[in-house]
Parts: structure tokens; C-alpha cells; sequence
């Protein structure tokens, strides 16, 4: 059998009034459609009802059993409905941000502790990796977005810039240029140098600006993670120069921070999203907020800044 949600409607308004005036009056409709609407159920289950008499109508063991099973789809059809309207405007869901650890650990977080106090409906997760990695994901669709680098994205993605955070210069605290008021790039040169490995945008644009003030560092170690790099430098096995936005995962180790100057190198940050496929409502929120921070010019840590 195949009862609408119409039918039910209309059935469980007469059920419970006992009375195709009353119900009418509820429902705003003719009390004839009402009582054709329960004439066309008992058709179909070919049952009674309602025992009727000339002055009331009572639920016969079939309505009351019918009575059970209209309430229950109907309470159910208006929760769904409810849980649709609300992720159809952005009240519910989930977001998922692929981005780079720096981000996650310094630019995302007081970025969700706005977003979830204006939506606490939505569910936020983020996943951290190198660049290449946050591409993949939103490319493949495992992430809504990505905050990361830009500068060559596949055919399938497009771009926004965000932020730009500036490098500097890290030496060990005990280092003899670590009281400089700022170091240059050309000061690296015949220096060990301690590099986040090749898969790194960190280490693209420290090898670009090598190529730029033709610096040949007296070697280079690399390391996987930036809480590697600090330990490195803390024990005075070289210097490095890295982006302002990861200075808060070294703060474990004693470090000197100088300006980087000729070139002055910045990194770009963008946000990342598919070309071809829309965000969901709660993506849609999480990039409106992002989109009204920029416009509003909240504040950054130093040396970082909205582009």
C-alpha cells in the first residue's frame, strides 16, 4: 500500500478531533475533501475507521492502530525536514579544512573558536599536512577547502590569497650574530643550514631566495617538521630562516629571531577550493567568516598580514 503524507495529514487531524468539523477548521480545507480523503483510506486498507453515528465519529481498532502509525511518520517527516531547512542554511553539518600544521596551530584556531560560537551546529575538522598533501585532499574531495600555498594548483581547483607571513632569520641563542639588529640572505652563505625537507613550500622559497642572493650554505640538514628544525638550531648545528606563522611551534627551545632582509621574502597563503563543485552550506559559513576577518582587517600575529 502506499498512503501520502497528504492522506495521513488530513487522517490524523479527523482522528484526533473524532470530527470532520473541527478538523477542517485546523487544516483550513472543505470538510467534504476531508471526509472523501478517509472514504479513499478505508478503500485502500479496506478497513472501517471510524464508527460512525448520526451525531460522532470513534476510532475503530484499526484507526487507532492508523492513528499510531500517521503520528509516527508525520513526528518524523518534520524532524527531517527540520534537519534539511536547518543544513540547507547553514545551521548544521560539518566543515573540513586540509592546511598546513603552521595554519592549524596558530592562524585556525581563534578562526574556529569565532566560527563554532556563531554556529555551534557545526562540526569543524581539520587536517594538517604538507601543501601538496591539503591539494590532494581537497581535490579528491575529503576536504571542503584548503589554506595553503597556490602558486601551481591542478586544473581542478581554484584560489583566493588570505594571508602573507613574512620569514626571518633563526639562529641559536648563543649564536655570534644573534644580537644583530636583522641578518640578509647572503649572511647564509657558507653557513650549515637547517632546511624542512624538500616536500616543504617552506623549502621552495628558501631555496628561491638562495637563487635570488646566489647563497651557497656550507651544507644543509634536513628535517621532516618544524618541532625538528627547533630542536636543531637549539642544540647549534646551524641557522634557518623560515615563515612568521611557525614561530609558536618552536617556543619549546631558545632561539634568536632577527629580521630577513634582501630579498624580503613573504608566503603567500591562499584558500583552496574546487573549481567545479560548490561548497556545502556549512562551508559556505566557514568562508563567509573568513571572507568578513579579511574584509575587517582583524588583527594577525606579527609579521603576518591579510592580502
Amino acid at each position: 500500500m502506499n498512503l501520502s503524507l497528504r492522506q495521513l495529514e488530513a487522517y490524523a487531524a479527523v482522528a484526533r478531533a473524532e470530527s470532520f468539523t473541527a478538523a477542517a477548521r485546523e487544516l483550513r480545507v472543505a470538510q467534504s475533501s476531508l471526509s472523501r480523503t478517509v472514504l479513499e483510506l478505508e478503500r485502500i486498507l479496506g478497513v472501517r475507521l471510524f464508527d460512525r453515528t448520526t451525531r460522532s465519529i470513534r476510532r475503530t481498532p484499526e484507526g487507532e492502530e492508523l492513528l499510531l502509525v500517521a503520528e509516527r511518520v508525520l513526528t518524523a517527516h518534520r524532524a527531517e525536514m527540520t534537519r534539511l531547512e536547518r543544513y540547507l542554511a547553514g545551521e548544521r553539518g560539518g566543515v573540513t579544512v586540509a592546511t598546513l600544521p603552521s595554519i592549524a596551530a596558530v592562524l585556525l584556531p581563534p578562526v574556529i573558536a569565532e566560527f563554532r560560537a556563531r554556529q555551534p551546529g557545526i562540526g569543524v575538522r581539520i587536517l594538517d599536512g604538507m601543501s601538496d598533501l591539503a591539494l590532494r585532499r581537497v581535490e579528491s574531495g575529503a576536504a571542503d577547502l584548503a589554506i595553503t600555498i597556490a602558486h601551481r594548483l591542478p586544473g581542478g581547483l581554484r584560489s583566493w590569497p588570505l594571508v602573507e607571513d613574512r620569514f626571518f632569520a633563526v639562529l641559536p641563542a648563543r649564536h655570534a650574530r644573534a644580537g644583530d639588529p636583522a641578518l640578509r640572505w647572503s649572511d647564509f652563505d657558507g653557513l650549515q643550514f637547517i632546511a624542512i625537507g624538500a616536500d616543504s613550500s617552506v623549502r621552495t622559497l628558501t631555496d628561491r631566495a638562495f637563487a635570488a642572493a646566489d647563497v651557497r650554505p656550507a651544507g644543509v640538514i634536513e628535517a621532516g617538521n618544524v618541532s625538528t628544525v627547533g630542536g636543531l638550531l637549539a642544540a647549534g648545528l646551524g641557522v634557518s630562516a623560515l615563515p612568521a606563522l611557525v614561530r609558536v611551534l618552536m617556543s619549546f627551545a631558545d632561539h634568536a629571531h632577527l629580521p630577513l632582509t634582501d630579498p624580503v621574502v613573504d608566503r603567500r597563503l591562499s584558500v583552496v577550493l574546487p573549481a567545479h563543485r560548490s561548497p556545502t552550506p556549512a562551508a559556505a559559513r566557514f568562508l563567509d567568516l573568513l571572507r568578513g576577518l579579511k574584509a575587517d582587517d582583524r588583527p594577525l600575529p606579527d609579521d603576518v598580514r591579510w592580502v
